[in-house]
């Protein structure tokens, strides 16, 4: 059959083309995913933060006035996405997110770190690079510092609430000695690709740019944070009492969800989960053979050392235990596999005490051991099939392999799809496979979902109907049973991060609808394996794109049945 030529499709993939590279050249992190390293950061001031408003405005009028009935399936499919994309990307420029530049998971300057720790320094030219981006960062903090400022003028900060521990990540950095640093960590050893005449002198330029421009930028930074920002920061943390709140928190329920749903009807949604998810915790604690209450048991798994590492190693060995017993069993349920595979390392120390349990991205599985009093035994496998194997670790190394996709459906990350599959793997595929051993095991699993859940309730609570911190607190910790620090890193991310948490759990029930469709209409026809590497093959896209995937697949099928009978 001749190949169809589509016009349109070039102009397409020439948008694309034209804003990827742009994208690449004035970020460091953008919709969940780092860029590459490059020897300088971008500028980040007002005149190039207009620079971006609008470049990105003028690609959403070409993609508008680009006519989609002359795409190609896949470039109708293409143009959605990147669509999207650009979206979120213009919107943050519209409401001047640069303004507040961290929150209480991420921050600017934890991302020049990340961005030297989460690359493969695999040639001379990277540690160049790395050497550059260090010298280059004085200019970048200062600049961060600036649009601050700008932000604390009009009213548009983090809550206060979070600040202390956002400052204490600056203070850890300062603390540790020069090559403990994230940043000093790829010169300690080199691979045989950079020569060895070259490997004392890189070093000792790494040495200098920390001590002359990385050091004194963060301590520049720290003396801001405490004495000015602290001092002028907001203390309502809703969202919708920042400057233009309704429509700010309106954009960002958009933006995460990737969803068309009003806030109040994920509260209810949510409130309804809460239900169903706790019930099912409730079943698994009879499943173990406690007879007591809920609060009980919980006060048994919080004081019984049985559930917990003995030291950070073991529960780095635990985990690297749940992953190959994964592995032994992925075959059953996907038929391409992902080439690259991961490290299981325990979070940075600078970080640990404001970091998640764990964050899973290509060829690296980030595990908490800090405080091993609130990392339970039986979270972790429901933590590694989620971030590691067949989570973001798995979903993310296939979709930067997968050449048939454009750059920004490979190389970013969707918050909403990249959620939605692993919790997915959680809660379908960890059961599937046998994962969950154990009563505790399986109530650790609903436990987690159960805070999915929660965040439906918590994040529109907090930002749309008035919840103070408290009242926030005290309903994740009766609903999800969740150790203390846990519940109060998970809030104040909520609160700091209005609509992030949104996603997961509204993206999981689409790929459940999406697979009980599947195995209705194809019946004994419905194969696991095609239905998993469909979804993985899509990349990061909204996930009204997976349901519509999954459709066509299933035509698709019917269709081939009917003609072989």
């Amino acid at each position: 059959m001749p190949t169809v030529d589509f016009p349109a499709d070039r102009m397409l993939a020439d948008i694309a083309a034209r804003e990827w590279s742009f994208r690449r050249q004035h970020v460091v992190r953008e919709l969940g995913a780092y860029v590459p390293l490059r020897g300088v950061l971008p500028n980040i001031d007002p005149a190039s933060q207009a620079e971006k408003l609008a470049f990105w405005t003028s690609v959403l009028c070409e993609l508008h006035e680009l006519d989609a009935d002359a795409l190609s399936p896949t470039g109708r499919e293409d143009r959605l996405v990147l669509r999207q994309q650009v979206e979120a990307l213009r919107l943050s420029q519209v409401f001047r997110d640069y303004e507040r530049p961290f929150n209480g998971s991420t921050s600017f300057w934890d991302d020049t770190a990340a961005s030297i720790r989460e690359e493969a320094f695999d040639s001379e030219r990277k540690y160049r690079d790395a050497i550059g981006l260090m010298r280059d960062m004085p200019r970048y903090f200062d600049e961060a510092i600036a649009n601050m400022q700008a932000g604390l003028a009009r009213g548009f900060s983090q809550p206060a609430i979070i600040l202390p521990a956002a400052i204490r990540t600056i203070e850890a950095v300062l603390a540790q000695a020069l090559d403990d640093t994230d940043y000093f960590q790829p010169f300690r050893a080199f691979p045989q690709s950079v020569p060895v005449a070259v490997r004392d002198d890189l070093a000792q330029q790494a040495s200098v740019a920390i001590a002359d421009a990385v050091l004194p930028a963060y301590a520049r930074l720290l003396v801001f944070m405490r004495d000015v920002y602290a001092a002028g920061a907001v203390t309502p943390i809703a969202a919708t009492e920042l400057p233009d709140g309704q429509a700010y928190y309106d954009a960002k329920v958009r933006e995460f969800t990737t969803l068309d749903m009003q806030a109040d009807d994920i509260y209810d949604l949510g409130l309804a989960e809460v239900e169903t998810c706790s019930a099912q915790m409730l079943q698994a604690m009879r499943a173990s053979g406690f007879d007591g209450t809920l609060p009980e048991f919980l006060a048994f798994l919080k004081n019984d050392p049985q559930f917990y590492p003995v030291s950070a190693q073991d529960l780095l060995m635990r985990a690297a235990w749940i992953t190959k017993k994964v592995e032994a069993k992925l075959d059953r349920f996907f038929g391409l596999l992902p080439r690259r595979r991961f490290a299981i390392e325990p979070v940075p120390d600078s970080i640990a005490p404001t970091y998640p349990m764990g964050t899973g991205a290509p060829g690296l599985y980030l595990l908490n051991t800090h405080n091993l009093a609130a990392r339970p035994l039986y979270i972790l496998p429901v933590l590694t099939l989620h971030e590691a194997v067949p989570g973001h670790c798995f979903q993310m190394s296939l979709a930067a392999e997968n050449d048939a996709r454009p750059a920004f459906r490979s190389q970013t990350y969707a918050i909403a799809y990249g959620n939605a599959w692993a919790l997915y793997c959680e809660k379908r595929l960890g059961v599937e496979m046998g994962i969950y051993e154990t009563p505790y095991d399986l109530f650790g699993m609903w436990s987690l979902l159960t805070l999915r859940a929660v965040r439906m309730v918590v994040d529109v609570g907090v930002h749309a109907k008035g919840w103070d911190y408290d009242r926030a607190r005290d309903y994740m910790t009766e609903k999800t049973g969740l150790p203390l620090p846990v519940i109060e890193a998970e809030l104040k991310r909520y609160i700091s991060w209005p609509g992030q948490a949104l996603g997961y759990y509204l993206g999981m029930m689409a790929i459940e609808r999406a697979r009980e469709k599947a195995e209705k209409l194809l019946g004994p026809a419905f194969d696991i394996r095609a239905f998993h590497d469909r979804i993985l093959a899509l990349g990061p896209v909204p996930m009204t794109v997976v349901e519509n995937s999954i459709d066509q697949m299933i035509a698709e099928q019917l269709d081939a049945q009917s003609k072989l009978a």
